[in-house]
């Protein structure tokens, strides 16, 4: 059997583009690990991007994942199809336009091959301690590195 994993992530940025954070939170059984990082430039989505992936990646072996993420943008690109149908189109959107951060929505579908990955809509800055943990850390990072 797998191991069943539960990740909490968030993405920060301070401007859009501009320097950003993201972290997440791993829990397996009763040990939790937070994790969190910094870019230089970047945006928003790219962060809230970043944290599932860094997540992912530092898994050791095949799990069941759940994924807790408050952005729209992630939760609907697996749970709406969104992925499939930019593959199909050649990585563009229905109005003919590139599909923007290709190069981590990639990285990010092969983790998610590796893994049985449930992705879990939470509402940000909200009353969800993990959540709210994980938007502190990216703001954190942020603070780490810009001051």
């Amino acid at each position: 059997m797998k191991k069943e994993v539960e990740v909490y992530t968030d993405g920060a940025c301070s401007g859009n583009p501009g320097p950003g954070g993201w972290a997440a939170i791993l829990i397996y059984k009763d040990v939790e690990k937070e994790i969190y990082g910094f870019e230089k430039d970047t945006t928003n989505n790219r962060m809230e991007m970043l944290a599932p992936i860094k997540a992912l990646e530092i898994l050791k072996m095949p799990c069941k994942v759940s994924i807790h993420t408050d952005s729209a943008y992630v939760f609907n690109a697996f749970t709406q199809g969104w992925i499939d149908n930019w593959q199909r189109n050649n990585w563009q959107t229905t109005s003919k336009k590139p599909v923007q951060n290709k190069d981590l929505w990639l990285r990010l579908i092969e983790l998610t091959k590796q893994h049985k990955v449930e992705w879990i809509k939470v509402k940000g800055h909200s009353d969800n301690e993990k959540n709210n943990r994980c938007d502190e850390l990216a703001k954190l990072a942020i603070k780490e590195n810009v001051g």
